[in-house]
């Protein structure tokens, strides 16, 4: 998969094997290349709210399909020795149409024949748009294995995710999840711009520990009206771009960019936090990119106070894998006849089994359906 911040492609390898009414998934490993400098400057050409043509999506469809089939042979060589059963490719998300709080249809490209040609396995592809047609947000798909792996957790664990877009999933008798907001997506944005393109990220989070908070421009940017909508919501670049950012920066005078910095990292912060609290959370497990920068990390622990707070590799699941071993999981409850939806946290009408299959090289034999959903999820050699 490739998240929000499309900078790089990630494949995991995981072994999933039922015991009980639980799934057991050990991570195998994972691999991760960047996207060609020409294929990104594609992308960012193409995303919200640049305009587009038919031609650039067909070119960006191959092109994505392409570059995921050669990590996914990779993955499939050196973490599975070739003996991979199905992959499961989340693809990169390009548009996600919401209107008025209701996600209208999703898109996310890289077809996956190029993968089943590759690698001669099946492909399971297109996960969100199932949901969606249920009247599902499409999102955050990633709370069906939440919801199980935080079962082993005391109290109301949240596990969150920080990507380009921050999204929590609240475990506990009535699990919830939702987009909080940006995560990296408007600092990312903004240290590109900021530097020229000579930065694409705030490394180590340096810029923003020599910068100071803005109190304007937080003021203004926390007033956003999405953070008060109710979940299930999500959001993406749709909303959260370098438009938006000059836009709220209009008017403010000269402001260094080591403070315009400072104040997006205080912003994904403070609205993480105040999501946390707004569903009672008692912990908080973190994985995903934003978890390398130690800015973020000092900001959200001094915004969730004294709360338990540690990242999700402390638990035996890799912050780096963490989505794509989600997918992983995801494709293996597909397979299985089993619905990888969880309707408080996507807001559909029913769960639904999820994603298309592409067939491999040989003929499609899917495995036995399971008799029944599994209850929990644990971590194959972890501290539980």
């Amino acid at each position: 998969m490739s998240g929000t911040s499309y900078d790089a492609i990630d494949a995991a390898a995981v072994d999933v094997v039922v015991d009980g009414s639980s799934l057991v998934v050990t991570p195998l490993g994972m691999v991760s290349e960047p996207y060609s400098e020409e294929l990104r400057a594609e992308l960012a050409g193409a995303l919200p709210p640049s305009k587009t043509t038919m031609e650039q999506v067909c070119r960006l469809d191959t092109g994505v399909g392409q570059a995921f089939a050669g990590l996914a042979k990779r993955a499939n060589e050196e973490l599975c020795g070739g003996r991979a059963d199905f992959i499961a490719s989340h693809g990169q998300t390009v548009f996600h149409w919401v209107e008025e709080g209701t996600v209208r249809g999703t898109l996310q490209l890289g077809q996956p024949a190029w993968i089943a040609e590759v690698t001669g396995c099946p492909v399971i592809s297109d996960f969100r748009s199932r949901d969606v047609a249920a009247g599902g947000q499409g999102a955050p798909l990633v709370s069906a294995f939440d919801v199980l792996w935080l079962r082993a957790q005391a109290g109301r664990p949240v596990a969150l995710n920080l990507g380009g877009i921050a999204n929590i999933t609240v475990g506990g008798d009535s699990p919830l999840a939702f987009d909080t907001g940006p995560a990296n997506a408007l600092m990312d944005a903004a240290v590109a711009h900021l530097t020229d393109g000579r930065q694409q990220y705030d490394h180590e989070g340096q810029l923003a520990r020599r910068g100071k908070v803005h109190p304007e421009l937080f003021a203004r940017l926390l007033a956003e009206p999405y953070y008060d909508r109710p979940a299930p919501k999500t959001t993406g670049k749709e909303l959260f771009h370098l438009p938006y950012l000059l836009d709220a920066l209009k008017g403010l005078g000269s402001i260094n960019t080591e403070d315009v910095i400072a104040t997006l990292n205080r912003l994904t912060a403070r609205t993480v936090a105040d999501a946390v609290r707004s569903v009672q959370g008692t912990a908080v497990i973190a994985s995903g990119g934003g978890t390398k920068n130690p800015a973020l990390m000092d900001a959200l622990q001094e915004e969730l106070g004294g709360m338990d707070f540690t990242v999700s590799d402390q638990l035996g699941v890799p912050s780096d894998a963490k989505e794509a071993i989600a997918f992983a999981v995801l494709g293996f409850l597909s397979v299985h006849g089993i619905p990888a939806s969880v309707l408080s946290c996507t807001g559909a009408r029913h769960a639904s089994r999820l994603g298309s299959i592409t067939p491999g090289s040989g003929p499609l034999v899917l495995p036995q359906p399971m008799g029944n959903a599994p209850e929990s999820l644990r971590i194959g050699g972890a501290r539980q």
